[in-house]
């Protein structure tokens, strides 16, 4: 009876570690786009596109024909998440978009403002893109230094928020000087990546 009694207890507690595995699994989803769908890319140079040409060969514009959907670029080179924080509101009522890539924070790394307030800011950002309705999908800005690491930052926005995020994106793009134009932006190359990975994540998502 002992040795059944223990039995029972070892099938509980594996039959528990499975549960908890297949729950830690589990990605974020996102709703279906509609056919009209806006898709806002919000940030700063890695999102205009510097180091190709913004209008072909940036990120959104890629993601669009990948899509088939608009995809709005609102990113502003050199731009701090302060002021992306204060423009955002009328961005966000200009497009009205179903979903949002936000992409920001680079320029706060680099200047070393801080990472409490570059989070503080990331984390209103999100709320008033939630507040109108709209989902957000997170990319991870990578510290650049030589172990382009990704703040644990994003990370605890994007389970904060129950977002999607792409936190290997960027690092593998700042590891590799072929899909680069200088020592920080993408160049074609590493902006059509952003794009295919993005699209990639939509849809593991179920947003596509």
């Amino acid at each position: 009876m002992m040795k059944q009694a223990r039995l029972r207890q070892l099938f509980s507690i594996f039959l528990l570690a499975l549960l908890l595995i297949s729950c830690s699994d589990k990605k974020p989803s996102l709703n279906p786009l509609s056919s009209d769908a806006v898709i806002l890319a919000f940030g700063d140079s890695l999102t205009y596109g510097i180091g190709a040409n913004s209008k072909t060969e940036s990120y959104p514009a890629i993601l669009s024909q990948l899509t088939g959907l608009q995809v709005i670029n609102e990113g502003i080179s050199g731009e701090i998440s302060q002021h992306g924080l204060e423009r955002l509101p009328d961005v966000l009522q200009t497009y009205k978009p179903q979903l949002v890539i936000l992409c920001h924070g680079g320029n706060d790394i680099i200047r070393k403002l801080g990472k409490v307030q570059l989070k503080n800011n990331l984390d209103r950002m999100i709320a008033l893109i939630k507040n109108t309705g709209a989902e957000v999908v997170l990319i991870g800005v990578p510290n650049f230094n030589l172990m382009l690491s990704v703040p644990d930052l994003y990370q605890e926005l994007a389970l904060k928020h129950t977002s999607p995020i792409e936190l290997e994106l960027l690092p593998e793009i700042e590891r590799n000087p072929k899909m680069k134009s200088d020592q920080i932006h993408p160049n074609g190359q590493g902006y059509n990546l952003m794009a295919e990975r993005m699209h990639e994540l939509l849809q593991y998502s179920g947003a596509l």
